[in-house]
């Protein structure tokens, strides 16, 4: 039976706040805390913020959903103007109950981790921001309308950018080579706009920081990150182990694609086809995979299954791509009601089945941990959370040829693989140019062009652009919307990948065993800041020399490479 959720996704509805309403709210808690009454004054705080959280949600949610929609840009405006006037009654609130001599109290009553959260936050922060933050959500939205309108033609059919997939992964090579063209056209059309927004949002967010007296941006976006355990000192090492021990096994990877194919060259639009028989496809369309993955779901135990079939039941699912929807996938939430939603574009490629058991790992994981006490606990910093999504895409493996078309499977667990252990360099290298563009804000937008391109031989030293001529110049980087919206969140999926693979080696010998440590794991929210919860989970953590070398040994046996 499926978990009845209280309030189908169709009948939610969170009344728009005002600059005034919120001035009520926040000052209704600052009014307790006057009256010494700071249990009161948590318990309401908690209440308003996820008040706002779920609108904020409900408004990004359907701005994706429809980009072109004069409504839902309305609201997302209004959010623009108002999530920076929350967060500095927000730190308001934090600072003085940080300030409470009674400490031991705070403590008790919140927990050392939440203090830690709230003690980076208010570093974040100052009221001299506020017009820089409506200005870096505008400028980042403005980014996702421009490629969400982006319509390209291939063959007889006209599609959007996510639609394109399936013909970047074709097997036959010249079409290959013509979705990748039309691909990059587009972003050499829009190549000086483009420039122009992260030239913006770089100046913005440097302007932030010096405002508040860093340096530069990369330690406020660790900040902002909520980056407690961890510096940009620990991130490089990751990337040198990943430089060390992952490029040389995709390098090997890629050259025996190159040669199963008789390839006189592997150019950038043949990495997409991984399998040489051709990308195992899913075993339908929307509506039969969503059917087959309750069974899967049923299949690996406990609560996930009921789970899964009430968010279906109560329509907190959009996995249909269409005209005017923003690209990718994610999971959001709305934590006045304790329920996720999944947005994702389906277009007939393996890459459903990876963004629908990644985006169904968030989902499950905030539900597990909705009852915690504490917004600031439901979800875990980004790095961790990536591992309840990743490892979840692993441990589907012994069920995933409900998903696949029939015969597939085993050839979706390698292309899965191999997906993955590609994504690492590629990872590293997002993270990296980042890292250099906020350590040099004045760079023009042919130096960091020119930057990623250095970069990307680097870490991707197999790539080649032929003749196509804007990612060939180093403007690869733009179609990564993390770049853009949030930076320096990328990493995080290649820190969380080295534990979801952990995982995946367990399930291995222990598949009963590791699903109820995954399940636990999820249960934990953000009760812990990332090297916590990687320690209730007994995983190594990916800063620990050595740790890769395991996963790549055991991916090597797999994949038969040695």
């Amino acid at each position: 039976m499926p978990i009845p959720f209280s309030i189908p996704f169709k009948d939610l509805a969170f009344p728009a706040p005002t600059a005034e309403s919120l001035a009520r709210a926040f000052g209704a808690v600052n009014a307790l805390l006057d009256a010494g009454q700071r249990d009161d004054a948590l318990a309401l705080f908690d209440t308003e913020r996820r008040a706002y959280e779920s609108w904020a949600s409900m408004v990004a949610l359907r701005f994706a959903q429809d980009t072109g929609s004069a409504q839902a840009r309305a609201d997302r405006e209004l959010a623009d103007g108002l999530t920076p006037l929350v967060t500095e009654h927000e730190v308001g609130i934090k600072r003085r109950l940080l300030d409470d001599p009674n400490r031991a109290g705070l403590l008790h009553a919140v927990g050392t981790h939440t203090v830690r959260l709230w003690e980076t936050d208010i570093t974040t922060f100052d009221t001299r921001l506020r017009p820089a933050l409506e200005e870096e959500s505008r400028l980042a939205a403005d980014y996702t309308a421009l490629l969400a309108a982006a319509r390209v033609t291939i063959g007889d059919r006209t599609v959007n950018l996510s639609g394109l997939a399936p013909f970047a992964e074709d097997l036959d090579r010249t079409v290959r080579h013509q979705a990748e063209r039309a691909r990059w056209d587009v972003f050499a059309g829009h190549g000086a706009q483009l420039d122009t927004l992260y030239d913006r949002l770089v100046h913005v967010r440097d302007g932030m920081a010096r405002t508040l007296g860093y340096d530069n941006y990369v330690a406020l976006g660790y900040r902002r990150m909520r980056r407690v355990d961890y510096g940009p000192q620990d991130v490089a090492r990751f990337r040198d182990e990943i430089r060390a021990h992952v490029v040389p096994l995709v390098a090997a990877i890629m050259e025996n694609r190159r040669l199963t194919m008789n390839w006189d060259r592997l150019r950038a639009w043949d990495e997409p086809l991984i399998d040489p028989l051709g990308n195992p496809r899913p075993a339908g369309g929307h509506d039969l995979l969503l059917e087959r993955a309750r069974t899967m779901f049923d299949r690996m135990g406990g609560d996930l299954g009921p789970f899964y079939a009430g968010m279906v039941q109560g329509g907190y699912l959009d996995l249909q791509n269409r005209p005017g929807k923003a690209g990718g996938g994610f999971c959001t939430a709305f934590p006045s009601i304790g329920m996720p939603f999944i947005f994702a574009n389906f277009n007939g490629t393996p890459h459903d089945i990876a963004v629908f058991t990644h985006e169904m790992g968030h989902a499950y994981q905030n539900w597990k941990s909705r009852d915690l006490p504490g917004i600031d606990l439901l979800w875990p910093t980004m790095e961790a959370a990536e591992i309840n999504s990743m490892a979840l895409e692993f441990l589907t493996w012994p069920h995933i040829d409900l998903m696949v078309e029939d015969g597939a499977a085993e050839r979706f667990r390698r292309a899965h693989l191999i997906g993955a252990l590609t994504f690492l360099p590629y990872g590293a290298c997002v993270d990296h140019f980042q890292h250099e563009v906020y350590a040099r804000p004045d760079m023009s937008p042919q130096d960091r062009h020119a930057t990623w391109l250095q970069l990307e031989r680097l870490y991707m030293p197999w790539r080649d652009w032929g003749d196509l001529a804007w990612p060939a110049k180093g403007g690869r980087w733009q179609a990564q919307g993390h770049i853009y919206r949030s930076p320096f969140y990328y990493i995080d999926y290649a820190l969380a990948l080295c534990c979801a693979m952990q995982f995946w080696l367990r399930a291995r010998k222990d598949r009963h065993g590791t699903m109820a440590t995954y399940t636990d794991l999820c249960a934990l929210g953000g009760a812990q800041p990332f090297t916590g919860l990687l320690a209730a989970a007994g995983l190594e953590s990916p800063f620990a020399p050595g740790t890769l070398t395991d996963i790549v040994a055991e991916a090597e046996n797999y994949l038969q490479m040695r």
